[in-house]
C-alpha cells in the first residue's frame, strides 16, 4: 500500500475511479426485472430469477477472485471485469429471450463481483493509508450516481430509441472505454505472487477485528437492503400512502446516500474515520428510533434522508479499516468484505417473516439490531485506535 502523502496522480486516479460507474450498472437488474416481466408476461416468480442470478456470485465468486488477484495482480483482474461487463451488455442485444437474459445478468454479477474485490484494494494501492476512506466513499458516490442515472437512462432509451434494451449498448460501450482508459491510463506495477487459497482466506475470519469488520460489513448491507425493501409497506402502513407514492421513499433513501456518499467524501479528509463513523452511528441509531415512533409523513421523510446520510459512508470506512489490517493480505481481505455483500441479503427472508406475522413496523424494527451493532462496532473501532496511541 501506498503510505506516502503525495498526491496521486489524476491519469492514474480517474480511470480507477471511473471503474466504480461500471460498478454501479449492475443495479440496473432492478428496473429491467419489471421490463422483462411484462416483455415476456412472466409471473414475479420467475422475473425475480433476474436478480438472483446477479447477486449469488457475490457468495461464489469473492474468494477465487481474490486468489486470481494474487496471482495476476489488481489492475489485469479490473480489466477481465471490464471485458466480461462488455459481453454481457452485447448478450441481450444479440439475442433478446428470457434464458439468454438470465446468462447476461449471470455474467454480469459474476463480473461486478470481480470488479469490487479488485478495484478497491486498487484504490488502496495508490493513495496513502490516511485518504483510503475518503477515496473509497468517493468511489462509492459515483457508483450511487450511476445506480440512480440506471432508470432514468432506461426511460430516456424506450422514449427516445424505441426499446429500453439499447441502454445495454451504451453500458457496453461506456464499459468498453472504461477498460482501454484503464489499460492505457495505468501503468504496470510488479506484484508478488500471493499463494493465498480458499483456505488461508477463510482463516482470516478466525482473527477478532476481521470476523468483526465481516459482519460490519454484512448489517450495513442487510440495512440497505432492508430499507429497500420495507420503507414503502412502512409508510403504507403508517400514513395509508398508496404504493406509488410509498415507493419515492426508497428513492429518497438513495438520494440521500449518494448525497451523503459526496459529503463523506469531502469530510474523510479532514476528520478520522473512526470519530466520523462514531458520530454517523450514534445519529442513525437515534433517528431510527423516532421514526418507529412517528406517524407524521413529512418528518418520517425527514428522517429517512438523515437515515440515508448517516449510512452512507460506513460501507467504505469499514473497507477501508479491513484493507489497512494487513495490508500484505489485501486482496484475501476484500474477497471476504465482498462475500459479506451477498449475507445481506439473507436479512430480507427475516423481515419478510417478521411483517408477514407482526406487520410492517415489526419488520422495519428489526433493522435497529444492525444498526445498534454498527454503533457497537464504531465504538470498538474508536477504542482500538486510541488503545494503539498509547
Amino acid at each position: 500500500m501506498n503510505t506516502s502523502n503525495e498526491t496521486v496522480p489524476r491519469r492514474i486516479l480517474l480511470p480507477i475511479l471511473f471503474g466504480f460507474f461500471v460498478m454501479g450498472f449492475v443495479d440496473i437488474v432492478g428496473i429491467a426485472t419489471n421490463y422483462v416481466k411484462e416483455d415476456f408476461s412472466l409471473s414475479s416468480t420467475y422475473a425475480n430469477l433476474l436478480p438472483m442470478m446477479v447477486f449469488i456470485w457475490f457468495a461464489l465468486c469473492s474468494i477465487p477472485t481474490g486468489i486470481l488477484m494474487g496471482k495476476i495482480g489488481k489492475k489485469y483482474t479490473v480489466v477481465i471485469s471490464l471485458a466480461i461487463t462488455v459481453v454481457a451488455m452485447l448478450m441481450p442485444l444479440l439475442s433478446y429471450s428470457f434464458v439468454n437474459l438470465l446468462f447476461a445478468f449471470a455474467l454480469l454479477g459474476i463480473s461486478n463481483t470481480i470488479l469490487q474485490v479488485s478495484l478497491n484494494p486498487l484504490i488502496a494501492g495508490v493513495v496513502s493509508a490516511g485518504k483510503v476512506a475518503s477515496t473509497l466513499t468517493l468511489g462509492q458516490f459515483i457508483k450511487s450516481l450511476s445506480s440512480f442515472l440506471g432508470p432514468i437512462l432506461v426511460g430516456a432509451a424506450a422514449s427516445c430509441w424505441g426499446n429500453w434494451k439499447w441502454t445495454f449498448l451504451l453500458y457496453a460501450v461506456v464499459s468498453l472505454l472504461s477498460l482501454i482508459w484503464l489499460c492505457f491510463g495505468i501503468p504496470d506495477k510488479r506484484e508478488e505472487v500471493s499463494r493465498a487459497g480458499l483456505r488461508s482466506t477463510l482463516s482470516l475470519l478466525l482473527e477478532r477485528k476481521v470476523l468483526l469488520l465481516f459482519l460490519g460489513i454484512l448489517f450495513i448491507v442487510g440495512v440497505d437492503v432492508g430499507l429497500n425493501i420495507m420503507i414503502p409497506d412502512f409508510l403504507i402502513t403508517r400514513t395509508d400512502l398508496p404504493l406509488r407514492s410509498a415507493g419515492l421513499g426508497t428513492s429518497l433513501y438513495f438520494v440521500s446516500r449518494m448525497a451523503g456518499s459526496f459529503l463523506g467524501a469531502l469530510l474523510l479528509v479532514r476528520v478520522k474515520p473512526s470519530v466520523y463513523l462514531c458520530v454517523s452511528m450514534l445519529v442513525a441509531v437515534g433517528v431510527f428510533l423516532l421514526l418507529l415512533g412517528l406517524d407524521a409523513l413529512w418528518a418520517m421523510l425527514v428522517l429517512i434522508a438523515i437515515i440515508g446520510l448517516s449510512c452512507a459512508s460506513v460501507f467504505s470506512i469499514l473497507f477501508s479499516y479491513a484493507l489497512q489490517h494487513q495490508p500484505e493480505r489485501g486482496n484475501e481481505l476484500s474477497a471476504l468484505m465482498i462475500m459479506g455483500v451477498s449475507g445481506g441479503a439473507l436479512v430480507s427472508p427475516v423481515l419478510g417473516f417478521l411483517s408477514d406475522s407482526f406487520g410492517a413496523t415489526a419488520g422495519m424494527a428489526s433493522l435497529l439490531f444492525c444498526l445498534l451493532y454498527l454503533g457497537l462496532l464504531s465504538f470498538w473501532i474508536g477504542k482500538e485506535e486510541n488503545r494503539k496511541k498509547v
